[in-house]
């Protein structure tokens, strides 16, 4: 069995090749399965909004030996509080939240939460947190989503000249913080503005991977009608293969720090911060992969394939090809990234550039 760098170095040389870009039609229909959940899950189960977004008063009772949610709930229930919520944090502490409350209330409050878990009333911290907060977070956030999205169109289309690209690479990302924010909201964390960063994180993570691909699909298809071997989306096809190593290498090492600190987050330390980013950063990372191995670089090639040149040129090279099948066609030797790789007709592989004498 080839070891993983062996198979990295087939990929990249065309000696072997997964059909990603032929079989672009199934990804698509799993990729709208999975957006269909996601925007499901977010209807049904909805956003679970923290303090920050819907105010209120905060309570955390630190240093007791009996952390659990019974002695805070027993409490707010002879309080009549509305829609509270008790989260442990860590081994002993517990978070409480409520509606806001006056002055007399949150100092009644933390000393029968003091009294109810054995703690000096110092032990017991209270906050409070307007709406207003939140709201202008929210606000800014999708000010900077959409100033990031034109910013992100623009300059794509100006770097890799063409608006296939562009608009391919703005599909993975939606696909990316779509799929991240409905799979968040199934799990149920609270949003907190530590969720909000790592929902704008991803984006930035999302665009570097597709880049990478479509920066290798415009260096193969260079030229690509200037020749009759392979088609445009046959070479796009061997970009995703010469990268979809260097994706996953890339991945593993994002997402295993980031997985240690969910875990931290979440088992040992309880529900804040690193929880919060850590899974938005977690799901963003791995959609994001994924998104432009499956999504970004075949969407781009159908895109492209509307043009009426890469269209004629597909349609020739094909015609050609069954031209040099019936006549028992050889196998040829094709250039693929500097190495001489013997192929047949049809097989993924880079067209020949035309050296300039000097």
């Amino acid at each position: 069995m080839p070891s993983f760098a062996q198979l990295g170095n087939d990929l990249y040389t065309g000696k072997r090749s997964f059909p990603i870009v032929a079989k672009r039609r199934r990804w698509f229909v799993i990729a709208a399965t999975v957006i269909a959940i996601s925007l499901l899950l977010l209807l049904v189960r909805e956003l679970n909004p923290g303090i920050e977004f819907r105010g209120g008063s905060e309570f955390v009772v630190s240093g007791t030996s009996n952390a659990v949610e019974g002695p805070a709930r027993s409490v707010l229930e002879q309080a009549g509080a509305q829609a509270p919520r008790v989260t442990i944090v860590g081994n002993d502490s517990v978070r409480v939240q409520t509606e806001e409350l006056t002055s007399s209330e949150t100092a009644a409050m933390r000393a029968d939460l003091a009294a109810a878990y054995d703690v000096p009333v110092e032990n017991v911290t209270s906050s409070f947190v307007g709406p207003s907060w939140g709201a202008d977070v929210t606000r800014k956030a999708f000010q900077g989503l959409i100033t990031f999205l034109v910013l992100v169109t623009l300059v794509m289309a100006a770097y890799f000249r063409t608006w296939t690209m562009a608009v391919a690479a703005l599909v993975a990302l939606l696909n990316d913080v779509i799929v991240t924010v409905g799979l968040y909201a199934g799990i149920g964390f609270e949003v907190t503005p530590a969720s909000v960063i790592g929902f704008l994180t991803i984006l930035g993570y999302s665009l570097y991977d597709t880049v990478v691909v479509f920066d290798k699909v415009r260096e193969n298809t260079a030229g690509i009608t200037d020749q009759t071997r392979v088609t445009y989306a046959e070479a796009s096809n061997l970009a995703v293969n010469q990268t979809i190593v260097r994706s996953i290498n890339t991945s593993i090492v994002g997402l295993l720090p980031v997985a240690s600190i969910l875990f931290v987050g979440a088992f040992l330390l309880g529900a804040g911060t690193l929880r919060d980013i850590s899974l938005a950063l977690f799901i963003g990372m791995l959609a994001s992969t994924l998104s432009s191995i499956f999504i970004a670089a075949p969407l781009e090639v159908t895109l492209r394939q509307r043009s009426p040149a890469i269209a004629e040129h597909t349609a020739k090279v094909l015609a050609l090809r069954a031209q040099a099948a019936d006549a028992g066609g050889e196998p040829v030797s094709v250039t693929v990234g500097g190495r001489v790789a013997g192929v047949h007709l049809g097989s993924a592989a880079l067209p020949h550039r035309k050296k300039k004498r000097r």
